[in-house]
């Protein structure tokens, strides 16, 4: 048996509760991790409140990231061993004392990183290096935008992106948020509730606008998402924290040949997800390494405390990533 958090029942943080619960079980071509820690993402809340199951066949449980210390590996697995300091991408299962994991999603821990920081790395670096680079190919002397710019996401985001060669945009509701963002290296940091942030790109670009955007937002930044690219401009969307349905003017899109994709991790098959977890390793990792990308976590919790977590990143008055320690 295993502590895990459990959803009681769908609805608000006060639904997460520490419960025994029976071991993962390990598959073939999987590694048990111990788990050290767990980061929150905002794909969590929506998990507790009904909106977000797990793809079939993973855990029930919250989490989908952690770090750890693995404790076994099924008879396929040849790269990890039993005691090997790890992080991994997770399905769900992050929330809880174990977690049984493919071989292909776990990565070793970065030299210089603690065990327990080393949670807040794999959702951001996949899901930022999959999209911005790997399928919107964000390059060495374009401009980029990043929406929530303080968000876990977000300060990843301008760290990887700066180290690439990239002039950084970001959008965030505070000035001590857009402080931190400076900080971290960001170019140009525009305060969403006091300023147009399509005006302000296009002042800071000459007209023209940013290559390589990455929002979160959906629905109601959507025109003024297109408004803000430049020609041969790729918008990316990776959340709907501001809705879901909108209109589009394809003239808009067709005059100045923009692309449009949206895409999580989730439900990627595990070939997926460890292509781009080598990826990851590959041109992330280094940059780790070097020092030119940092944690930014704003508040660690013990897991018997996943409910004033919750309650925290619903705040939105973090900045950076919310930690779980087992």
């Amino acid at each position: 048996m295993m502590k895990a958090v459990v959803v009681t029942t769908p609805g608000g943080p006060e639904v997460l509760k520490l419960q025994e619960v029976a071991d993962p079980e390990l598959k073939e071509d999987e590694v048990l991790i111990k788990v050290a820690a767990t980061a929150l993402n905002r794909a969590d809340t929506l998990q507790r409140k009904g909106a977000y199951p797990p793809p079939p066949g993973s855990s029930p449980y919250l989490g989908l990231e952690c770090s750890g210390t693995i404790e076994a590996v099924g008879e396929h697995v040849s790269r990890w061993q039993v005691g090997d300091r790890v992080c991994a991408l997770l399905s769900g299962g992050g929330y809880a004392e174990k977690v049984a994991v493919p071989a292909g999603q776990v990565f070793p821990v970065p030299p210089g990183i603690s065990l327990k920081d080393a949670a807040s790395f794999p959702e951001v670096a996949c899901t930022v290096w999959s999209t911005v680079f790997m399928m919107s190919r964000l390059s060495a002397g374009e401009t980029f935008l990043v929406h929530g710019g303080s968000s876990g996401i977000g300060t990843f985001a301008i760290q990887i992106a700066k180290y690439q060669g990239v002039r950084v945009f970001v959008t965030a509701g505070s000035e001590e948020k857009l402080a931190v963002c400076k900080e971290l290296g960001a170019d140009v940091c525009i305060n969403y509730k006091t300023e147009d942030f399509v005006a302000r790109v296009k002042e800071e670009t000459g007209g023209k606008g940013v290559d390589v955007i990455l929002d979160s937002i959906g629905a109601s930044y959507f025109r003024r998402n297109l408004d803000s690219l430049n020609f041969d401009g790729r918008l990316f969307v990776i959340g709907m924290l501001g809705g879901a349905v909108t209109e589009i003017d394809l003239r808009v899109v067709l005059s100045r040949r923009l692309t449009i994709q949206a895409a999580g991790l989730r439900y990627r098959s595990p070939e997926n997800k460890a292509e781009i977890a080598r990826e990851v390793e590959n041109n992330v990792w280094p940059a780790i390494v070097a020092g030119r990308v940092k944690t930014v976590i704003y508040k660690s919790f013990p897991l018997s405390e996943a409910a004033e977590a919750h309650r925290l990143m619903e705040s939105s008055q973090h900045i950076g990533k919310i930690l779980l320690v087992a």
